[in-house]
């Protein structure tokens, strides 16, 4: 029995100090340099953000912010990599709608779980899609279009970067949403695609705002609407979907910061209170707008809900569309 109570006040005072010092642990940290895990290659969006990020970072907190490139399988072995991170705030996550929203429902034996392994640090910023047409499609709205597709079912191609892409399934909740149906033709990335949307060949295209701007400003296709909830200032004159009949529809690609499960609060707490800080920053926010995005102010205890409810939304867009990927 004495054994028992001297074990039980030795813990007692453990967690006493564990409460204590995790604080002030968290006013010291980071003491070395953090790593950012990019579960895509160099370059591209999800790229892009992490570094003007952990640029930031870097600046306000006096130790190097790294990002790490770990590609492979759609995200899923730098995402696996960081949920199985020691949980002590110096590897974090890159996390966007395709590795902590659709790849639940896309991958059958998944090695990690979004909101199981991961603790929200901080959402950063959302990037919107445009809708894109073949200067040879006798369409110039979304009407148009809807009009053509129900005329013709089935018998319009449209492109996407591959199965489960962000360009596929926005594609396949517009269908869903507008009541139409397309064929899907799938390329190996957008430039091959470009080359079958501007032909004719695969007419329509589900693309980033930031990859397909420069194709609209040359005039080789036509924008008939942006996906985001507000008109793209680089495209002022563009409307989105729900502008243009399809009330319902919002599609973009959101991006955030992630820590492993069991990171302690307060260096959680610290470093989302230094992401609101940098995305606060006019030259952050330059810097997101140059590339079409919007910086997302999520509050902290409202992220995992939000990427709960996004589960949802895709495992009923992608069990609908019936879209399968192989493993």
């Amino acid at each position: 029995m004495f054994n028992r109570s001297r074990a039980l006040a030795a813990a007692a005072g453990l967690v006493a100090i564990g409460l204590v010092s995790s604080p002030l642990a968290a006013q010291d940290y980071p003491t070395r340099p953090v790593t950012i895990i990019v579960p895509q290659p160099p370059g591209g969006g999800t790229d892009i953000i992490a570094r003007i990020i952990a640029s930031a970072l870097t600046k306000q907190l006096g130790q190097p912010f790294v990002v790490e490139n770990k590609t492979g399988a759609g995200t899923v072995v730098g995402t696996a990599a960081a949920a199985n991170a020691t949980p002590d705030g110096y590897t974090l996550l890159t996390g966007l709608s395709a590795n902590m929203a659709v790849n639940p429902s896309l991958f059958a034996h998944l090695s990690y779980d979004p909101i199981r392994d991961f603790t929200p640090v901080g959402m950063l910023a959302e990037f919107p899609f445009v809708i894109v047409v073949s200067n040879s499609l006798p369409v110039h709205s979304i009407k148009e279009l809807i009009a053509l597709a129900k005329a013709k079912p089935g018998e319009i191609n449209f492109a996407s970067g591959g199965n489960g892409t962000g360009q596929h399934l926005s594609t396949e909740l517009f269908e869903l949403e507008a009541g139409i149906r397309m064929t899907h033709v799938p390329y190996r990335g957008a430039a091959p695609a470009y080359t079958d949307v501007m032909s004719g060949q695969t007419p329509v295209f589900f693309d980033n705002l930031a990859s397909a701007l420069g194709q609209i400003k040359g005039g080789s296709v036509r924008a008939l609407a942006v996906t985001g909830k507000e008109r793209s200032p680089l495209l002022p004159d563009v409307p989105t979907v729900a502008e243009s009949g399809v009330p319902d529809y919002v599609y973009y690609v959101w991006f955030g910061l992630w820590a492993p499960k069991n990171t302690p609060k307060p260096i959680v707490d610290k470093l989302y209170a230094q992401v609101r800080t940098a995305l606060a920053d006019p030259a952050v926010k330059e810097r997101i707008a140059a590339d079409s995005g919007v910086p997302m102010t999520t509050p902290l205890p409202d992220i995992e809900p939000f990427v709960k409810a996004e589960i949802a939304k895709w495992a009923d867009v992608i069990q609908r569309a019936g879209v399968t990927v192989q493993e």
